[in-house]
């Protein structure tokens, strides 16, 4: 008999097999799709279910492309200090913290659902004697996490964390303040996506009454809201096309009903006589259907002026006119560069993917304004967390170029601007590396110049551009 306290090898044993036995047949599902085999199409049955299935193959999801349209272009490539150099603390917090991937959780969770968390604490495991631990960055859903800011200065108040912990069965909550922590569990066993709220579902767990004090100097929980407007709540960024959207899955339901019915045109019989009989149980007069559709099926009847036929094709293209226009609305009140939806771009340049994205580009920047604003809050804190002096809201975040440049243009622009005078560090950023990268460039090329320096002769061979003026006169006659 296998021991089930919680926490123990028995225990994690039945729990994780238990997780593995609940996701095969996700798995199996995916990879028969990856190997090119799902399930056969079918076709239709009885009934509701069979219409339900059918519906649910009309879905057609633009709302996570241009999603994720967004997401791919938001790249934060680390944090420099007030004058620009690579700063050596943010680096390592950003490193330790897997923040380069990271990073893209809070803006998928944003861009989907208006709002993206980072919250900043102790590590627990990074501590070294006689030093403050680590900090620990990690993203949180905002299904698990909530900001009230104050409304006379619009800064944050106070936050709240709460989460299920699936080992205990517990829930867990815990009330932010900006130098102090109320941690509370619920009384009783609870649901992971139904945390009770009422005022009997909670208790205090906290060491002091007055709860548990931090010196991090501010709120440790920063939110990432996705352009919000003055008064309003953030939306996520399809907001203003779900309209569209449900009219573009509508279009290709009536097309599947109308290509279904097109594979099998509807009959008719004309002049036939159906032999009827009256059913013993209800007493009603029920036609008889000898004509079955059937591949290997011939119909004939004994009748003299019996006619049969069939319904004309529905023509598709109408269906595929509308769905188009739709999907290239969409594409345009969310911003999104058109060639991600092709149709007839074919072999277009580089300027014409610069004109296509100069809406999607400005809508890049508007977002890198804000949550390049909400990550320096966030360095800030992990330097409060660590002991760390230095004032980070005064530091920069380095992001990747948002708009979409070939390597063959990105060459020719820092060869124009090393011609007009630009340093080779500033020219390194605007081509989008890293300032860990930035830094081995400049530090590379200085050594390579001072390889080159000492590798000049002390005294070189006079030549005509090293003579003194007086030795330059030259001719038979000098």
């Amino acid at each position: 008999m296998l021991d089930d306290t919680p926490d123990s090898p028995d225990w994690w044993l039945l729990r994780l097999g238990r997780k593995l036995r609940k996701r095969q047949g996700r798995l199996d599902d995916w990879w028969r799709y990856y190997r090119g085999r799902p399930m056969l199409p079918e076709l239709p049955k009885n009934a509701e279910q069979a219409f339900v299935d059918f519906q649910r193959k009309s879905r057609t999801n633009f709302c996570s492309l241009i999603a994720n349209a967004s997401v791919h272009r938001l790249n934060a490539l680390g944090v420099t200090g007030p004058d620009g150099e690579p700063d050596a603390n943010a680096a390592r917090w950003w490193q330790a913290n897997r923040l380069d991937s990271r990073q893209k959780l809070v803006w998928r969770v944003a861009m989907a659902q208006s709002l993206g968390y980072m919250s900043v604490g102790p590590h627990p495991t990074r501590t070294e004697p006689n030093r403050r631990p680590s900090p620990l960055i990690t993203a949180e859903h905002p299904s698990e996490a909530i900001v009230e800011y104050d409304p006379a200065t619009g800064e944050p108040y106070v936050g709240l964390k709460a989460r299920h912990d699936d080992v205990d069965g517990y829930g867990y909550a815990w009330v932010l303040f900006d130098d102090v922590v109320f941690p509370y569990r619920t009384t009783e066993l609870c649901h992971a996506r139904r945390l009770p709220w009422g005022p009997d579902s909670w208790e205090y767990i906290g060491k002091s009454d007055n709860g548990d004090p931090h010196d991090l100097g501010m709120l440790p929980l920063v939110e990432f809201a996705r352009m919000p407007d003055l008064g309003e709540e953030p939306e996520p960024e399809f907001a203003g096309v779900l309209d569209i959207q449900d009219r573009v899955n509508l279009g290709v339901l009536n097309r599947m009903a109308a290509s279904r019915y097109s594979g099998f045109r509807q009959k008719w019989i004309k002049g036939h006589k159906f032999a009827k009989r009256t059913d013993p149980a209800t007493g009603l007069t029920i036609v008889e259907q000898p004509f079955v559709p059937s591949p290997s099926a011939v119909w004939a009847s004994e009748g003299e002026n019996t006619q049969f036929g069939q319904l004309d094709a529905t023509d598709l293209r109408p269906f595929l006119d509308e769905h188009a226009a739709d999907v290239r609305d969409m594409l345009i009140l969310s911003q999104t560069p058109a060639y991600y939806y092709a149709g007839d771009l074919v072999n277009i340049s580089a300027d014409t993917i610069g004109a296509l994205d100069i809406l999607h580009v400005a809508k890049m920047h508007e977002h890198i304004a804000a949550f390049g604003e909400q990550l320096e809050v966030v360095m800030q804190l992990a330097a409060a967390q660590a002991g760390v002096p230095e004032d980070y809201t005064e530091a920069e975040v380095r992001w990747a170029n948002p708009a979409h440049v070939t390597l063959a243009v990105k060459a020719d622009a820092a060869t124009k601007l090393k011609s007009i005078g630009y340093p080779l560090d500033v020219i390194a950023e605007q081509m989008g590396e890293t300032p860990a990268t930035v830094r081995r460039i400049t530090a590379g090329a200085a050594s390579q110049a001072l390889l080159a320096a000492s590798l000049l002769p002390a005294n070189p061979v006079p030549t005509a551009g090293n003579l003194p003026e007086d030795d330059q006169g030259g001719g038979l006659d000098g």
